[in-house]
């Protein structure tokens, strides 16, 4: 089964005092041991990137060590998923169009790239904004 991962999940896998870290570091744990296959955006790694060094921790995730997150517990486990430009300004003019604005497009950019990967399911914490996104996907959008 082909698995695409959110960054929400991949950011409470990472971090043990995130309160979403038990399922997200769960349902990763099936992708590291071989149980489903992993999915990834580009966009995505640069996302959980921003999102560590960003996220209000004391000590803070370094910069080293979010790389160290994405090097060795991520990217060896999953595919990435990758858009062209003409698919990035597809997605940005159809959220124009519909109205949606500020971070919804990052929402867009992933249900893309899983999409584009043919995945079965889309692992969020952000069910709703997925599913508003994905109406066709329903319940292939879940939580871990």
């Amino acid at each position: 089964m082909r698995s695409y991962f959110d960054t929400s999940v991949l950011v409470a896998a990472a971090l043990e005092n995130h309160p979403h870290h038990a399922p997200a570091a769960a349902i990763l744990a099936k992708v590291r041991n071989g149980e489903m296959a992993g999915w990834v955006s580009a966009h995505g790694l640069a996302e959980l990137y921003a999102v560590l060094t960003r996220f209000p921790l004391h000590p803070p995730v370094y910069p080293s060590e979010a790389w160290r997150i994405i090097e060795h517990d991520v990217h060896p486990y999953f595919e990435v998923a990758s858009l062209s430009g003409k698919e990035y300004l597809k997605i940005i003019e159809n959220c124009a169009a519909t109205g949606w604005i500020g971070g919804r497009v990052y929402d867009a950019l992933h249900v893309a790239a899983a999409r584009k990967a043919e995945c079965d399911q889309i692992y969020t914490f952000n069910l709703r904004h997925f599913r508003e996104l994905a109406p066709a996907l329903g319940d292939h959008i879940r939580t871990p």
